[in-house]
């Protein structure tokens, strides 16, 4: 890796074999930067087939290749507690000292260097360049942009994914492959057609003879209460005071007088006479 030379196929093919036999790999499983030759590509079809797998998609990262070897060549990180930092992008906050462990010391990777860049340029574009018409044939390959923020080529590859499980959904549901979406054509009034009659058929079980028929209570009062003419309705009748008979009038007699007649006393003197006097 030093010179700038890629590992043997032998031994990357075997490293991820042993590494997708792994219990957390039995979900699926995402290879970065590999395969990068022809020979590999067909190395690993030949091994996923082998296990009964093959691979979904094949991501595709465009960039420019000033840019790309701007970022690779300014990558350094902290030698203590290896936080990573950029000569242009992020640099830390002192010069010279890490904004985590507060050390002073920091390294580059040896491949990350211009003269090992460059040539692994040169190696891409002479081996691993011919094996997107591979994928591009099948139907796998997805270019994105690779020169937009993070948060964008994320979402980019997270809508590759989907539409890659939609297709396997599709072609798990019709047995066959995946076709691309027809074009919505343009929406034309059909005639309308006219609705056929509805035909209902009401089914009647029969009983047997030897069965008899219970109607329910409710079911034989009502029959009773229609059998029954109806008992007319009497209006309420109001109450009338008529007024008490006055008896005739009795003209009573009028009371007699009675009088008691008491004698009359005359003083007694000359020439009164005693026992004079008469009762009326």
């Amino acid at each position: 890796m030093e010179a700038g030379q890629l590992v043997p196929d032998e031994i990357v093919i075997q490293i991820i074999a042993d590494r997708i036999a792994q219990p957390d790999c039995r979900a699926g499983f995402i290879l970065d930067g590999f395969p990068r030759t022809p020979g590999q590509a067909k190395a690993l079809d030949d091994m996923l087939a082998s296990k009964n797998m093959k691979l979904d998609c094949v991501i595709q990262m465009t960039v420019d290749e000033a840019s790309l070897v701007e970022r690779i060549t300014g990558r350094f990180t902290c030698a203590r507690c290896g936080k990573g930092y950029h000569d242009r992008f992020e640099r830390p906050r002192v010069p010279g000292v890490c904004d985590v462990c507060r050390s002073t010391d920091f390294i580059r990777r040896p491949d990350d260097r211009a003269e090992t860049v460059s040539k692994r340029m040169g190696e891409y574009r002479a081996k691993t360049e011919p094996i997107l018409p591979y994928y591009s044939e099948r139907g796998l390959l997805h270019p994105i942009d690779g020169m937009a923020s993070i948060d964008s080529v994320t979402e980019q590859m997270e809508a590759v994914l989907r539409r890659v499980r939609a297709d396997a959904r599709r072609r798990d549901d019709g047995g066959g492959e995946a076709r691309p979406r027809p074009k919505p054509k343009a929406k034309t009034k059909a005639p309308a057609a006219k609705a056929a009659p509805k035909v209902r058929i009401k089914a009647r079980a029969k009983l047997p003879k030897a069965v008899a028929k219970v109607k329910p209570h409710a079911a034989r009062k009502a029959e009773k209460s229609k059998a029954k003419p109806a008992k007319p309705v009497k209006s309420p009748k109001k109450a009338v005071k008529k007024p008490a008979a006055r008896r005739p009038a009795v003209a009573k007699a009028p009371a007699k007088a009675r009088f008691k007649a008491r004698p009359s006393v005359r003083p007694a003197g000359k020439g009164a006479k005693r026992g004079t006097g008469r009762r009326r």
